[in-house]
């Protein structure tokens, strides 16, 4: 009995001894330093990973991290992806999206087929420059999109059939010479939010652009106004730049000037001539944001003048208006040739209330004074 006792009593002893063992932490060797944690990276990968690979298309030649819509089979989805390179594009696609991705280049193996492209959408990405052989490939091409990108030049060889072409937001300082001269279909040419100097521009670079109806250079670093623009243009955005003054009779060299906006510069009467803009064709001129202390002079066919955000302090609605004034007793009169002035921006100038009556009574047709 007391054999048995003691053999139980021992067994306990080794169980106790085993729990404790494995509660206690195990020790390091006297001189060595702990091993530090490696720290977690703020981001795991530069990039998103990219999307699964969608379900399979009807169409056996579309990419699987693209969609190729059935009822749409002229066009080919890839955007929004997370993609680093593009696909390889099928022959029948006319409308190609690729924006919001990571690409970086445009292999010309991945358009070898794709000779019928008409519109490409590569807004969002990270393209530094475009191959040559690839702009020869899509001669059909129309419209070309490439807004927010990484170019630093305007890209040479573009199709000759291209009608609009979108380069906004790039890091573009340079406009290599010719680069328009063949692009005679060009009526939009978007370059605003660049970095596009004086220097850059010459009588001739804008040369073979002659059916350009909107031309965008708003948010570059100009000083003054571009010489040799496009004859043809009717929509010139030139706001949120540092133009200051503005050459005689410079705006007379663009017959169908119909919008034209100035807001954002350094504009004042020092360097505004009278007649800058006595322009026939002209319905909207936004000057919103200068130095001007005076209303300018305008043709009595504008409609719609922004002269917010300025500092003047008086308005003489008899030396401004186009027109001769009329008599209370004439206010009955024809209409036909009264300025066409509907909508007057005059806030956040130095100006107090009341509106002047003569001013009134000149533009007859305003519907709406923001004073």
């Amino acid at each position: 009995m007391k054999a048995a006792f003691r053999l139980l009593l021992l067994l306990i002893l080794v169980l106790i001894s085993e729990v404790n063992g494995q509660r206690r932490k195990p020790g390091r060797k006297p001189g060595l330093k702990p091993a530090r944690p490696t720290p977690e990276p703020v981001e795991p990968t530069e990039l998103p990973p990219p999307l699964p690979p969608g379900p399979p298309s009807v169409f056996p030649d579309c990419p699987r991290e693209c969609f190729c819509p059935p009822d749409f089979p002229s066009a080919l989805y890839c955007d929004s992806r997370n993609l680093r390179k593009v696909p390889l594009i099928p022959p029948r696609i006319h409308y190609l999206y690729l924006q919001n991705n990571f690409i970086d280049s445009l292999p010309e193996e991945s358009f070898k087929n794709a000779t019928g492209l008409r519109w490409v959408n590569l807004d969002n990405n990270r393209i530094k420059k475009l191959d040559r052989r690839v702009m020869e490939q899509m001669e059909s091409l129309v419209f070309l999109y490439m807004e927010k990108n990484q170019l630093k030049e305007v890209p040479s060889f573009l199709p000759t059939n291209l009608e609009q072409l979108r380069l906004s937001r790039n890091q573009i300082s340079k406009i290599p010479s010719g680069v328009f001269n063949k692009l005679e279909h060009l009526v939009l040419l978007d370059l605003h939010h660049n970095k596009l100097s004086d220097g850059v521009f010459n009588k001739n670079t804008f040369r073979g652009l002659k059916n350009l109806m909107q031309l965008n250079l708003a948010h570059n670093i100009l000083r003054k106004l571009p010489p040799g623009l496009p004859s043809a243009v009717h929509q010139l955005f030139l706001d949120r730049n540092n133009i200051e003054d503005i050459p005689d009779d410079y705006f007379k060299e663009f017959p169908n000037l119909a919008f034209l906006r100035l807001n954002y510069n350094q504009i004042s009467d020092k360097g505004l001539p009278k007649n800058s803009f006595n322009l026939s064709n002209l319905l909207v001129l936004q000057l919103a944001h200068n130095k001007l202390t005076n209303m300018p002079f305008i043709n009595p066919k504008l409609e719609h003048l922004y002269l917010n955000d300025n500092s003047i302090e008086r308005i003489n609605g008899t030396q401004i208006c186009p027109t001769a004034l009329v008599t209370f007793q004439d206010l009955s009169s024809d209409l036909e040739n009264v300025p066409r002035l509907r909508y007057l921006r005059l806030d956040g100038n130095q100006l107090k209330p009341p509106i002047p009556l003569d001013l009134m009574m000149c533009f007859r047709l305003l519907q709406s004074v923001v004073f």
